[in-house]
């Protein structure tokens, strides 16, 4: 058996029991609704069912992916750099941040490249947080859209790629290294207004960023994989290549055979994946026969102007499929969706897949990945 028809086989597998729940340390927000996967650093996911309970995610139900424990900032002290292949270096401190730039608003969802990481673990063992399918939010940041930095500091013409690099201390390799991304020259350039194609964030659902999603500073970059929007940003550097640091130049690639050949030769993540997931009924719920409601999420790939076009979900295996409603639809931005499916006392497992506007549909299967990235197959839920 290949590795995909194995991804098939076990989608019946139930799922693994809820993860224990830690209580709060000093430097982080309450995880206390949470599944804890780890504390130092905290990672953290919310239950499916509190997740879809409201378009925006509330910042107590937003998923926590840290890779080393939260810096302590001080504000005042506080000064954001621009250098490299600039005409004028900045170093910009809180209040000029807002006072000197005009400050945007935008919707924009953000997913882990290892959202739902469990499922690939069920062929063969992969390393990383576990992530079920929760590793994924919707917010309202606002902040400065990082053209208008990098247009005050004058982009020069050999410049292709621009690094993030935040003050948090990973260790890694035997030394101490910041979480670093890069993405090319014209996504950060990208000054639309209504979705500019980065930002340098200071609030989150119109309220300042807590310290485990990013305080005092991050980006977001809409449509990327979570790992390109840095959080505790205090560096930024134009360069003409992508950005030398772990995150960008070793890891979040899709390789297989994971050795250092494939792993140079791999470019790095950009965009999320089209994606649908059941968030209630939850795995191994008993329910009913007769009508069920279906409700979850979804989300278009990352492309400029991709949108959910439909969800459809199955109670028979796929052979035959319901359309649900969907709710709000906008492009970087998951929807919303909800569905009545009849289930009889024979039924043992639910179905959802998604098409977006591009008509392009979710994959029956995927391939499996050393580092579990990407998965995106249809979503089985088994009930009783």
């Amino acid at each position: 058996m290949n590795r995909r028809d194995f991804l098939a086989a076990t989608a019946t597998a139930p799922l693994l029991g809820s993860l224990p729940l830690f209580a709060n340390n000093n430097s982080s927000t309450a995880v206390d609704s949470l599944l804890v996967h780890t504390t130092t650093p905290m990672n953290a996911e919310p239950h499916l069912a509190n997740l879809v309970k409201s378009d925006i995610t509330p910042v107590s139900q937003f998923y926590i992916r840290s890779h080393a424990p939260n810096p302590k900032i001080d504000p005042a002290a506080f000064r954001l750099k621009v250098e490299g292949l600039v005409e004028r270096e900045l170093s910009i401190s809180l209040s000029e941040l807002a006072n000197d730039y005009s400050s945007v608003r935008v919707t924009a969802t953000l997913t882990c490249a290892g959202n739902r990481r469990y499922e690939h673990s069920k062929v063969s063992p992969v390393k990383g947080v576990p992530w079920r399918e929760g590793a994924i939010g919707n917010a309202v940041w606002s902040g400065v859209p990082l053209a208008a930095i990098l247009k005050k500091a004058g982009v020069k013409q050999e410049a292709k790629h621009v690094w993030f690099e935040g003050l948090d201390e990973i260790e890694k390799g035997g030394g101490i290294i910041p979480f670093g991304a890069s993405i090319p020259i014209p996504k950060a350039m990208d000054s639309s207004e209504k979705m500019p194609g980065a930002m340098v964030v200071t609030q989150m659902n119109n309220k300042p960023l807590t310290p485990d999603h990013g305080f005092p500073v991050r980006t977001v970059v809409p449509g990327y994989i979570g790992a390109r929007s840095v959080k505790w940003l205090g560096k930024i550097v134009v360069s003409d290549k992508p950005s030398t640091n772990h995150y960008v130049a070793t890891a979040y690639k899709i390789v297989e055979r994971a050795d250092a050949m494939e792993w140079a030769e791999k470019a790095p993540i950009y965009r999320f994946v089209l994606n649908s997931v059941i968030c209630t009924p939850v795995a191994d719920q008993r329910v009913e026969p007769g009508n069920l409601t279906v409700r979850g999420y979804a989300l278009p790939h990352g492309e400029s102007g991709r949108t959910v076009k439909s969800v459809e979900v199955s109670a028979d295996g796929g052979r035959s499929w319901s359309r649900a409603k969907l709710g709000s639809t906008s492009a970087y931005c998951w929807c919303l969706w909800e569905a009545n499916v009849s289930v009889s006392p024979g039924t043992n497992g639910l179905l959802v897949r998604a098409t977006d506007s591009a008509g392009k549909t979710q994959p029956q299967h995927v391939d499996w990945n050393k580092k579990g990235y990407l998965f995106n197959a249809w979503h089985h839920v088994p009930v009783k």
